[in-house]
């Protein structure tokens, strides 16, 4: 089961891709089907095939022998790797589905962040309607009714949103709008109070990838990043391990 969903991930990896390609562009994610964006040339089934055809072609069009880029095969690979993981830890259940959804588009919007520096609002505002009906589900580790977890999910949707609002405004440009609508809406996948654990994470991440790029001269001290990545990674680790890391921290305190 393990290696199916590996080889479902590797699939759908590539279908992510032609999303980080065109979302950005406003162009169809259906048609025209894929081709190459150097020499327009549709690209045979042989050369679909997730990874191993990057591979094979040594990274670059059959057909022209224009680089393809590196993101292609990274994409491909993590999400076939995310779906292992995700299946060998939780089985043939409803929770692996809904794991698989987020983890696809957390993919999504970490790479067009990190790529265009855009939070695209057709991306995280179906994002929203669907973590909003998914804490309608009953997770087996949340022993609460349904208004309940709805509530929680609503809360932490209005905390994370409140949050990066106020930061938006004090910043004056420091933070964007997208990330303000990002953190909306991992508030509402990973509700309340775990919603703070994820903002906690992302703020550490972020901070200790800021010094380090700036003391490796790669990076102006003035010069924004994107926190999009951040954010994403912070979520997903959040969905899977939150509760988790919540019990160690207040054990500590």
């Amino acid at each position: 089961m393990i290696i199916l969903f590996a080889l479902l991930g590797l699939a759908i990896g590539s279908f992510l891709n032609v999303c980080i390609d065109r979302l950005p562009q406003n162009k169809s994610i259906v048609l025209p089907p894929s081709h190459c964006e150097a020499c327009q040339h549709k690209l045979a089934a042989k050369d679909n095939i997730p990874v191993f055809s990057y591979l094979r072609l040594h990274g670059r069009c059959r057909y022209c022998q224009a680089p393809i880029p590196r993101r292609v095969f990274w994409v491909e690979l993590a999400t076939g790797v995310i779906f292992a993981l995700l299946a060998w830890h939780y089985g043939l259940r409803a929770e692996l589905g809904f794991m698989a959804f987020y983890a696809c588009l957390f993919i999504i919007i970490f790479v067009i962040d990190l790529e265009h520096g855009l939070i695209l609002n057709k991306v995280v505002y179906p994002g929203m309607i669907v973590a909003l009906l998914l804490s309608l589900y009953p997770w087996p580790w949340l022993n609460e009714s349904m208004g309940m977890r709805v509530a929680n999910a609503a809360i932490g949707g209005a905390i994370g949103f409140v949050i990066f609002l106020l930061i938006a405004l004090v910043s004056r440009g420091g933070m964007g709008w997208g990330d303000v609508k990002l953190a909306a809406l991992i508030g509402l996948a990973t509700g309340f109070p775990l919603v703070l654990v994820a903002v906690i994470m992302a703020a550490i991440a972020g901070g200790i990838v800021a010094v380090a790029l700036v003391t490796a001269k790669r990076r102006q001290r003035r010069e924004t990043i994107p926190f999009g990545p951040f954010l994403a990674l912070a979520a997903m680790v959040t969905l899977l391990w939150g509760s988790n890391i919540l019990t160690w921290y207040l054990g500590l305190m």
